[in-house]
């Protein structure tokens, strides 16, 4: 399998200036995110203090980062990553259908909106899960819960439904659901999680769900629950002013690491996160010399 010098997950303002920062350094980078870039960049109306760009939608300055990065090279992978562990000299990143390795990760997915629901962090791993492709296996003949947050998360409900006996869709957004037929749409807003005999019950403003499985895809996972381990301050990462986080070689940058949530701020946070991460890999680098010529 190869091993990247840097993973970087996200593809806002942090994640693409990272991206386009540690390949200016000659890294060998994977980009994970969305083509389409950031929900909140894209919804963007007018910004108005980004340098260089007086007045720019949020549409026309993704444009610009497009430019940016074909200019450079740069692809984004759009598996989504669902759990990165350090495995001591690298980190290993679980997508619903591949892994992927890296000598060095930097966060920049964005904050998680909302609270958790009551219930998932307990029941996280025992009957509630982040991703459907992952555990789909695990569920032929049963039934269950999906609560998505996107229409991204459509293609995920189908999928699960071809093994699954009865899968309940549950969107927390207002477009139009387009899933397959076997898949039960419920337009009822989740209210909690809780444990039931042998089974998981989703209760809803409008009543109980009691299935094997509950599901639930949001466009970020909660940094706690992505990076085993990682110090947190509520949804947020902790970090110093090198951008580095409380496991070594992990770094993070942009909404995720806190206020004030500002695009010119984020990919500030992205340049230095890159520098710290190729800083890391150069002392990795020179301590392997080191190690080496010893041992002759």
């Amino acid at each position: 399998m190869a091993r990247y010098d840097i993973a970087i997950i996200g593809s806002g303002p942090a994640g693409l200036e990272a991206a386009i920062t540690a390949k200016i350094r000659n890294k060998d980078i994977i980009l994970f995110g969305s083509k389409d870039f950031s929900n909140k960049l894209q919804k963007a109306h007018l910004i108005k203090n980004y340098l260089g760009f007086p007045s720019i939608s949020g549409k026309d300055l993704g444009e610009a980062y497009q430019r940016h990065l074909d200019d450079m090279g740069i692809e984004i992978t759009e598996d989504k990553i669902n759990a990165i562990y350090a495995m001591g000299d690298y980190f290993a990143l679980q997508a619903a259908e591949n892994m992927y390795e890296a000598t060095t990760v930097i966060l920049a997915t964005g904050v998680m909106a909302g609270k958790l629901y009551p219930g998932e962090e307990e029941l996280l791993g025992r009957g509630v899960s982040y991703c459907a492709t992952c555990d789909a296996a695990l569920y032929p003949g049963k039934t269950a819960a999906i609560i998505g947050t996107s229409p991204r998360e459509e293609a995920e409900a189908d999928f699960l439904a071809e093994v699954a006996s009865k899968v309940f869709y549950f969107p927390t957004y207002k477009d139009q659901v387009n899933c397959s037929d076997n898949v039960e749409v419920i337009r009822e807003k989740p209210k909690s999680i809780k444990s039931g005999e042998n089974k998981r019950i989703l209760k809803t403003t409008e009543g109980e769900y009691e299935v094997d499985g509950i599901f639930i895809l949001r466009e970020s996972v909660s940094p706690g629950q992505l990076v085993p381990g990682l110090e947190t301050d509520k949804n947020h990462v902790v970090v110093n002013r090198k951008m580095e986080t409380s496991i070594p070689g992990c770094f993070a940058c942009g909404d995720i690491v806190g206020e004030p949530y500002q695009y010119i701020k984020s990919a500030g946070e992205g340049n230095v996160a890159a520098l710290s991460a190729v800083s890391y890999l150069a002392e990795l680098s020179r301590k392997k010399k080191v190690d080496d010529g010893s041992e002759q």
